[in-house]
């Protein structure tokens, strides 16, 4: 079978995706998945992502880890998904759509797309880190020299140390100015470090205003990758109107045989 497949990345967090609004997509097979996600055998990327019609939204999103599982929420996964709809047309400058974490609201202005994210109640406070759930879960803990840190051994570390087989991604931190945090983040699912990462990036904004780290309400993050914004209100404990903001870019677009 020939696929057609898009490349888009997120402040170098990569993606293959894939309008599947025809529902040929075969879902059940993780080892296709991985495949196309092998940057030595396939396209190469930290997730799949296909586009389907939704009855409640203007699309739905289906994201996939790189070792071909169907994941939680991808949070610039979403985003160059909003990108890719909006270059198909589905789209103008504003999105709703359904994902496994619920409905998402999202605009585009050029490269940069806006996306909104679930609200967060609870954040569990540790003795040197929090753990929050902002549509996928997360350990974030802050760290001395950041660019000297052996993410690979010490995520993968607590990874399974703490979290056990189902996992936690791992978000390391280290404050720059008053509302800036640069931030590397192990994933599960890919088992290695990633660019950067949306849902990892909120929730390191809202673990850092929770500890009282930073008073801003939007807050910058650096990654390997790029910057990334993400905005929010606290209201009697809760964050809602939490907004992750950067850019979704497409790479190259192409087409790739594959036995189903």
């Amino acid at each position: 079978m020939e696929l057609q497949f898009f490349k888009y990345q997120g402040t170098g967090n990569d993606f293959v995706i894939i309008d599947n609004r025809q529902d040929v997509f075969p879902k059940n097979n993780t080892k296709l998945v991985a495949e196309l996600c092998d940057r030595r055998f396939g396209i190469g990327a930290d997730g799949l992502i296909l586009l389907e019609n939704d009855n409640l939204s203007d699309f739905k999103m289906v994201y996939f880890n790189a070792d071909g599982a169907e994941s939680s929420m991808c949070g610039n996964g979403g985003r160059c998904l909003v990108a890719f709809a909006h270059y198909l047309g589905v789209i103008d400058k504003e999105a709703t759509f359904n994902a496994v974490d619920g409905l998402h609201y999202a605009t585009v202005e050029g490269d940069i797309v806006n996306l909104k994210m679930i609200d967060v109640a609870k954040i569990h406070e540790k003795q040197n880190h929090s753990f929050l759930d902002t549509g996928s879960p997360h350990h974030v803990q802050l760290v001395k020299e950041l660019g000297k840190f052996d993410v690979q051994k010490e995520g993968k570390k607590l990874r399974y140390g703490i979290y056990g087989e189902s996992g936690s991604n791992i978000n390391f931190v280290q404050q720059t100015k008053d509302n800036g945090f640069d931030v590397r983040t192990y994933e599960r699912g890919v088992e290695g470090e990633t660019f950067s990462c949306g849902t990892g990036v909120t929730a390191v904004a809202l673990a850092m205003h929770q500890s009282g780290k930073t008073t801003a309400n939007e807050v910058h993050i650096h990654t390997i990758g790029g910057d990334l914004t993400i905005a929010f209100e606290k209201k009697e404990g809760k964050y809602s109107n939490i907004f992750l903001k950067g850019p979704a870019i497409q790479v190259f677009k192409g087409t790739i045989e594959c036995s189903i």
